[in-house]
């Protein structure tokens, strides 16, 4: 049985700068990291393998050659195997179009028990990924797991953070989770898996090593396109008052109503 975890490179946050002529992401010279919420997907895998004592932790990431980074990571922390689906055709690929072409990766790998995606990619910031591949692959899913209470071969039952509180859900198996940063405290890497990603060459998988239609990947197989990317202008301005409480709130409550706002 595996334990598949999907994981993507980003570009670092402290890091984003933008191109203010083509208003696209300057990628280049730009550190990458592996996702951080992917980082609470990969302990969790790693934790179900331990706490059953069954399944292989793989891991899987889409992009361009330098992602096998991400999954050399990922070993550093434990996972057993990990795969890079990288090829140009790939190139351009929205929500959707990941999702599908991650699916049939996940459908190659075989024997899946459990797919564990972090809640989502600050680099987009969808949250759509995850349950997609559930949609492609007609499998159960439930998003924003905070604590896995139950877990066999067959079933899972787990807590679902709400802005709420929390519910009470249970599925059968395989099925797909994506995961909050309350579920666990991501591990470090141990010296051995240090020294087992710096000899590890993960498996290439393109278009042509798995059973894709080509119209539903990459540009072409994705349905909505980003046309620009730009920070919102800097506001400039603005009043600053001080004084007591209650005549700050009078102010306020003068500003409201010359706003007509009250």
């Amino acid at each position: 049985m595996n334990i598949i975890v999907c994981i993507k490179q980003v570009p670092d946050t402290q890091d984003v700068k933008m191109d203010p002529e083509k208003g696209t992401l300057i990628r280049e010279g730009v550190k990458s990291i592996v996702n951080p919420f992917d980082l609470y997907a990969i302990e969790e895998g790693l934790r179900i393998k331990e706490r059953t004592g069954k399944g292989k932790v793989i891991a899987i990431t889409m992009g361009p050659p330098q992602a096998e980074e991400a999954l050399k990571e990922a070993i550093a922390m434990g996972v057993d195997d990990g795969i890079l689906i990288s090829d140009k055709a790939f190139a351009g690929a929205d929500t959707l179009a990941t999702s599908y072409t991650l699916s049939k990766a996940i459908e190659k790998i075989g024997s899946q028990w459990i797919i564990i995606c972090g809640r989502q990619a600050i680099d987009g910031d969808t949250a759509q990924v995850g349950p997609e591949i559930a949609a492609w692959l007609n499998i159960p899913q439930i998003t924003y797991v905070s604590k896995i209470l139950e877990i066999d071969e067959k079933r899972i039952k787990v807590e679902r953070l709400t802005d709420y509180g929390y519910d009470i859900i249970e599925t059968t198996l395989p099925c797909v989770i994506t995961v909050n940063k309350e579920i666990n405290e991501p591990r470090l890497p141990s010296l051995r898996g240090m020294m087992k990603a710096k000899k590890f060459k993960a498996q290439v998988w393109d278009s042509n090593s798995m059973d894709v239609d080509k119209k539903f990947i990459g540009l072409e197989g994705s349905p909505t396109r980003v046309v620009k990317i730009f920070a919102p202008p800097q506001k400039k301005g603005g009043e600053k008052y001080e004084g007591t409480p209650e005549e700050l709130a009078s102010i306020i409550a003068r500003k409201f109503e010359e706003m007509k706002l009250i």
